[in-house]
């Protein structure tokens, strides 16, 4: 029998606050999570969520200021990133964490050819001469599905579709081989053909490499194809969290829910209009002692205005390890509410 695999990432209790004119603004609230090895982690939720700005806080990439973490622990092979100095960080990210951010365009410096920004990092992390950095730059840009792998690498960005500028972008953050792989929406700006060949290769690359991944995005139709568990976020903190089969099979909080019935559905008649959340977002310029959800669910009650639920587990398991959920109409938190 397999032994499980170990944990390479554990985040616990993060916090990340904003100093704004208008106040701060509470962007990440206690969010706790862990990563195992070879293991994708699914993180859904609308816009604002807070699912970028904690992920970019483990890395300490956002600016400082306005950025402040408050509080937590990022322990990565049970060091933790948020105790370390600027330098020891910096050996960190793209040797040890490598992240794939949103828009190719923007991440790629368009003066600079492509050969010599996959070179860097493997130059600076690895010590790699010019000569051996070149030959793995070639390597990564086929692992990556690029055809003339050894011409392209002297091309400059705007030379490149957006789909294959994505490709480059996990070229390079995969260039030291990294233990865990972060990508935030990298298919968003992709029509949907290019959207399934990215999903495909993240898919071989986690095969042939076996390293973790956080895969952020809002679309509840690729976490179903790539993940085994997911995380959802609302209003800067975990709502739910659960294997992937199991938060489809067995969604309990409402925002869960709603979510779930956004997607669009092929069956059904072509008159059936598309379901919204009603709402908006909450302004997070103050700590959490409400349910953030609380405006637009419908089965809000008095306990929902007064205290902001914790993370509860809903099938014995440890929080983080099962299926869990922060809501007090859930049962048995419902039950736990009535009687208090």
């Amino acid at each position: 029998m397999a032994e499980p695999a170990a944990t390479v990432l554990d985040v616990r209790d993060l916090k990340t606050v904003f100093r704004t004119r208008g106040g701060e603004v509470h962007a990440v609230n206690d969010v706790s999570f862990h990563l195992k090895r070879g293991e994708l982690l699914g993180v859904v939720g609308e816009s604002g969520s807070g699912k970028s700005v904690t992920m970019m806080s483990l890395l300490r990439l956002l600016p400082s200021p306005p950025a402040d973490i408050r509080g937590g622990k990022v322990l990565l092979d049970g060091r933790d990133l948020l105790a370390m100095s600027d330098d020891e960080l910096r050996s960190v990210r793209g040797a040890k964490v490598g992240f794939v951010f949103q828009d190719p365009m923007t991440s790629l410096n368009p003066v600079f050819t492509l050969g010599d920004q996959i070179m860097e990092p493997l130059i600076k992390h690895m010590r790699l001469s010019r000569s051996q950095a070149q030959a793995r730059a070639i390597e990564l840009l086929e692992l990556v599905g690029i055809p003339g792998a050894a011409q392209r690498l002297h091309q400059y960005p705007h030379q490149f579709s957006g789909g294959m500028r994505q490709r480059v972008m996990i070229a390079i953050a995969l260039a030291c081989d990294p233990d865990v792989l972060i990508a935030d929406e990298p298919t968003t700006a992709l029509d949907v053909t290019i959207q399934a060949q990215i999903l495909e290769l993240v898919k071989e690359l986690r095969r042939k490499l076996g390293m973790a991944i956080i895969w952020i995005t809002h679309d509840l139709g690729v976490i179903a194809g790539i993940a085994d568990r997911v995380m959802v976020m609302y209003g800067g903190q975990v709502v739910e969290h659960a294997p992937v089969r199991e938060l489809f099979a067995n969604p309990q909080h409402p925002y869960t829910r709603a979510l779930l019935q956004t997607i669009p559905r092929i069956t059904g008649p072509r008159t059936t209009r598309l379901k919204v959340i009603e709402g908006q977002p909450p302004i997070l310029t103050g700590p959490l002692t409400a349910c953030p959800f609380r405006a637009r669910c419908e089965h809000r009650f008095d306990t929902c205005d007064a205290v902001n639920p914790p993370r509860r587990a809903i099938d014995g398991a440890p929080i983080g390890l099962g299926h869990d959920v922060a809501c007090h109409w859930v049962a048995p938190a419902r039950q736990e509410a009535a009687h208090a």
